[in-house]
């Protein structure tokens, strides 16, 4: 059982361990200026930074809770299925649907000719289209959809359309797309100082190769979406997305219709990591497009398998990689290739490689680097948005370098990475990142020794080194490693939010923003953060379901951004209500309006205590304003996408983890045996939740670098399309010693409440069990030189970590 305590570091929650080791810019606010914040009230009476259960819980337990497949249909509602390529690259010469068309309960075919309005998504590169039309890109590209009365009915018919494809040369690995130089986009290059003449000059140098594969999102919920025609040409979408203003874009574009006419809700996703924030937008369109053919309602929903074959993933990266350091390991020179497999589309492949050069530092100071980056096209899906957006793909790189520097010099790779981090301030010299942003609120230098004491670290690495001398067969690895990570959109233009406050007149409150739910608890902690302006309890206030026709023109929610945006966007919103409502009562009591106080469900004046029912009551009865918009951008942020420069990240989260694993030797397999971490949230909003996202995308990190492999065979078909092959952590591989602490500084910016971003950091934590095994692979090499650096592809499953040890061929 999770145990939970208050100390003088934050909140944390271990479980008990083991000993058996194969068992364990712009002003912030743009609206007119705001009386000053009021008082805080006592923390018992404080709806933040309290561990309150998320909105939907109780729901979902129960089986209460709406996800867009429970709801009810339309009469008249039909059902489509997608018919897919079954080529990986390949001419469309013709789609034969009679024999689908003969049976029963089929209504027709959609095809690229039915789209009315451009045949090519609205996205960003306008590169894909809607369905598959002259040429077909890779195997499970859709090509349109069967119609029918019935899912199965559907599903049924979809099998007996025939296709008529003459397969052309494909490229299925970015090993041959940078022979071809076949990109999505153009290479990036990013320098600073002369990495050439840093390398020559380096007392030490190294070079590497090394690959880490794609991850699928395996959300628990799959791509849905339901179209209804409306009156007058209008629509209603109902969609599980992350960015419901980019599902009304996309589907106006594709039916020639403007935006206003289109409404996308979405109260809930059954998860998203990232693979709903452009992809929802597909199965959006093409149910739109098909109910625009047929006059009907149309329900689309992917099964698992079609999930895998038609949906993008994680970009798979390979990596080159020739460094120099001194004796110390410190790195004097680096030059670094970074290819990521793309897939056939640009999707959102161009921010995804420009994260993994932003991170490509994580949390260490290069001098003199070079950094080329290639957006490789494949025939493969067009790979996506996945929680940490690049920034995993760059992390892991300098962080196996620095593994490799250690061995090289035979010393402990924590040592090598402490002389390597970034500077605490100006002073050092070592404090601006290579795309010219200062690092202003480092916390590592205290943040990692504190773990380095409380994980025991330098004992248990003397215990393992005495523990691999004596066992032939297990062999143990530990290791620590840091995460800075960049909090914001890199385009700009997406760090802006708005939202909109009500308060009833029985003092009732619904918030309404422009975030989306994932399940991730956002908008518990926006009603915690409007229940703290208003002063009233956090059940009287109601969060509803993510809608374009209330907050338009909102991002997505991602980039961890959502609590910071929405957040204080909502918090405006009800500060602006508060606003109304203290100048009211002061007129009342002649008093200043900023002597007004909210708190415990009470306004209080220098005069009187008055429940804040009440006052809402006597203020609609004076016709003051009880409802509100509120709008925020982050500050201080810009960022040159022509020379990758500027300040992307309004500021850094924080964190280190210390994991234990070991191997077999003998079989390659692995486990997690131990693992401790502390993390940096600011000022929690809500613990229980920031401390749930920290375990769970530690988890996640873990599977992408442990057990979820993705595997295409030579023909470009996902063999791995399915639970039965493609495997995600499970219970039995949670370490039985997981501790997470919380670091318990604020924010040094003024972000709300003084907290920080808590989706996507947690998710590199887990690169700590990547080196760990790589550790543990050292330590069971056979007549090999121990400076030798680890070449261990990830996912590091039982065959790659044999191929490592040098016990299985290539």
């Amino acid at each position: 059982m999770n145990q939970r305590d208050i100390s003088s570091n934050g909140l944390s929650v271990s479980r008990d361990a083991v000993d058996d080791p194969m068992v364990a810019g712009a002003d912030a606010h743009a609206a007119e200026p705001l009386a000053a914040p009021q008082r805080s009230a006592p923390a018992s009476q404080r709806a933040m930074g309290q561990s309150h259960i998320h909105e939907s819980a109780r729901a979902q337990v129960a089986g209460a809770a709406h996800y867009i497949d429970d709801l009810p249909e339309v009469k008249g509602t039909l059902y489509a299925a997608p018919i897919l390529s079954t080529v990986a690259h390949g001419t469309l010469n013709g789609v034969d649907a009679s024999a689908a068309l003969a049976l029963p309960g089929v209504r027709g075919v959609v095809l690229a000719a039915d789209v009315p309005g451009d045949k090519l998504l609205a996205a960003f590169a306008h590169d894909e289209p809607v369905f598959a039309h002259d040429t077909v890109q890779h195997i499970g590209q859709v090509i349109g959809l069967v119609v029918a009365d019935s899912v199965m009915q559907a599903r049924r018919a979809v099998r007996a359309v025939k296709l008529d494809i003459t397969p052309l040369p494909a490229v299925l690995n970015v090993h041959d797309a940078l022979k071809a130089q076949s990109y999505v986009l153009p290479p990036v290059f990013v320098r600073r100082g002369d990495a050439a003449t840093g390398l020559a000059q380096s007392a030490h140098r190294l070079q590497g190769a090394f690959e880490v594969g794609g991850q699928e999102h395996f959300y628990l919920e799959g791509q849905i979406a339901y179209a209804l025609p409306l009156e007058q040409k209008q629509w209603w979408i109902y969609s599980s997305t992350q960015h419901p203003g980019e599902v009304q874009h996309w589907v106006a574009h594709a039916l020639g219709i403007d935006n206003h006419a289109v409404k996308v809700e979405c109260r809930r996703m059954g998860g998203g990591f990232g693979g709903k924030e452009t992809q929802a937008g597909h199965l959006a369109v093409w149910a739109a497009v098909a109910a625009n053919k047929f006059g009907r309602a149309v329900k689309l929903r992917l099964d698992r398998d079609e999930d895998f074959m038609v949906t993008g993933k994680r970009h798979p990266f390979a990596y080159e990689y020739d460094v120099g350091f001194d004796d110390t390991g410190r790195i004097t020179g680096l030059k670094l290739q970074m290819a990521a497999n793309c897939g056939f589309s640009a999707d959102l492949s161009g921010p995804v490689a420009d994260r993994a050069v932003f991170h490509a530092d994580n949390a260490y100071y290069l001098s003199d680097v070079e950094i080329a980056s290639y957006r490789c096209k494949t025939n493969t899906q067009s790979h996506t948005a996945f929680r940490g957006f690049g920034g995993p793909q760059g992390v892991i790189v300098i962080e196996a370098i620095l593994g490799d520097i250690a061995r090289a010099l035979g010393r402990d790779a924590q040592d090598v990475r402490m002389v390597n981090l970034y500077g605490q301030d100006a002073s050092s010299g070592r404090n601006v990142t290579h795309y010219q942003m200062t690092v202003e609120d480092n916390i590592l230098h205290a943040l990692m020794p504190q773990l380095e004491r409380e994980a025991d670290y330098r004992k248990r690495q003397a215990a393992i080194a005495a523990w691999n001398a004596k066992s032939s067969v297990l062999k143990r690895g530990l290791a620590i490693t840091p995460v800075k990570f960049g909090i914001s959109f890199t385009a700009t233009l997406f760090n802006q939010a708005g939202a909109l406050v009500h308060v009833y007149t029985d003092g009732s409150v619904q918030v309404n923003h422009g975030g989306t739910e994932m399940g991730q608890g956002l908008h518990t902690k926006v009603a915690q953060i409007v229940a703290d302006e208003l002063g009233v309890p956090l059940h009287r206030v109601l969060v509803t379901a993510s809608d374009t026709s209330k907050v338009p023109n909102a991002s997505a929610t991602a980039a961890s951004s959502g609590t910071d945006l929405n957040g204080r966007a909502a918090q405006f919103a009800a500060r602006n209500v508060r606003d109304n409502l203290a100048s009211f009562v002061c007129g009342l009591d002649g008093c200043g309006a900023g002597a007004i106080r909210f708190e415990g469900g009470q306004v209080i004046s220098p005069k009187k205590v008055r429940a804040f029912d009440d006052v809402v009551k006597e203020a609609y009865a004076n016709r003051i304003q009880l409802w509100s918009d509120g709008f925020y951008r982050t500050p201080k942020i810009h960022y040159d996408k022509a020379t990758l420069t500027g300040r992307p990240f309004y500021y850094f989260s924080y964190g280190a983890a210390c994991s234990e694993v070991v191997i077999d030797t003998l079989t390659g397999e692995s486990r997690v045996a131990r693992v401790d971490i502390l993390h940096d949230v600011g000022h929690s909003i809500n613990p229980a939740i920031d401390i749930g996202q920290i375990e769970g995308g530690f988890v996640q990190g873990m599977g992408w670098l442990t057990t979820e492999q993705l595997v295409w065979n030579d023909k470009g078909y996902l063999a791995t399309h399915a639970p039965s092959t493609y495997k995600i952590p499970a219970t039995g591989d949670i370490p039985q010693h997981f501790k997470v602490e919380l670091w318990p500084e604020a924010n040094r910016e003024d972000n709300v409440g003084g907290s920080k971003a808590v989706g996507e950091p947690p998710f590199m934590l887990a690169i700590s069990v990547y080196e760990a095994l790589r550790n543990a692979v050292a330590a069971g090499r056979e007549g090999r030189d121990a400076a030798e650096p680890v070449v261990l592809m990830a996912p590091a499953t039982a065959e790659n970590v044999l191929r490592a040890l040098g016990k299985l061929g290539a």
